[in-house]
């Protein structure tokens, strides 16, 4: 597949992941993001051998969006520093159904730090033993037949937060059967995307924005097209 890149230096390299390739490889054994990725650092710069590529962050196999890779073992410390922190400020869009309570506001929970047997994470309104408090902000930019495309900003980084946390409040993520969906979308797709990532450069410390624009296939608004696939 060819690679969509956002930015690239000799210290990072920013790319757009699509919907439906893994980040990192699993049991499954498909490409993943950081073989693509990879393949084309050896290849524009007829690199011998196996390349490094530092993970500092991830996203879900059927989420799309900004994903930031490291190319020195440096940068990938001072960039997990950044991400551990809550230095990095992260953007998402997602389409919920139903339309929030409030225009703009934040979601407040509890999430298990890892998944259950079959990868669903455990979340409630109130603490429970091994959960960690996990906290979003929202701002609803559009609502339509029952479903709102949202701005999301979450303030810390938990797994699979941004579907749990709005399935708990009653508006789970188009798509998102795994957390309460009642619509599917080809490929397993979620209607999630990374919109932007903004982080200090971990080399000097300027600032640096990477944004990746709405895939042309996202689905908003809702059709009834859509809802069948």
């Amino acid at each position: 597949m060819k690679l969509e890149v956002l930015y690239e230096d000799n210290h990072l390299l920013a790319v757009l992941k699509p919907a439906g390739l893994l980040v990192q490889g699993d049991r499954s054994g498909d490409d993943t993001l950081l073989d693509v990725a990879g393949d084309y650092l050896k290849q524009k710069y007829d690199k011998p051998g196996r390349v490094y590529l530092g993970l500092v962050h991830r996203l879900d196999r059927n989420v799309s969006g900004v994903v930031l890779l490291a190319r020195t073992s440096k940068a990938a410390g001072r960039l997990s520093r950044q991400f551990r922190d809550g230095m990095v400020k992260k953007v998402y869009q997602a389409v919920v159904a139903g339309r929030p309570v409030n225009q703009e506001g934040e979601l407040r929970s509890w999430l298990a730090a890892k998944g259950d047997a079959r990868g669903v994470t455990r979340a409630a309104n109130e603490p429970f033993t091994g959960a960690r408090e996990s906290l979003l902000r929202y701002h609803v930019l559009e609502t339509r037949g029952g479903w709102s495309q949202v701005e999301v900003l979450p303030v810390t980084g938990r797994r699979h937060q941004i579907r749990v946390q709005f399935s708990l409040a009653g508006h789970p993520l188009l798509g998102d059967v795994k957390y309460g969906s009642g619509r599917r979308l080809p490929d397993h797709r979620i209607a999630l995307h990374a919109v932007s990532l903004e982080v200090a450069h971990p080399v000097g410390g300027e600032p640096l924005a990477l944004t990746a624009s709405i895939p042309g296939d996202w689905q908003w608004p809702v059709t009834e097209e859509k809802e069948r696939a």
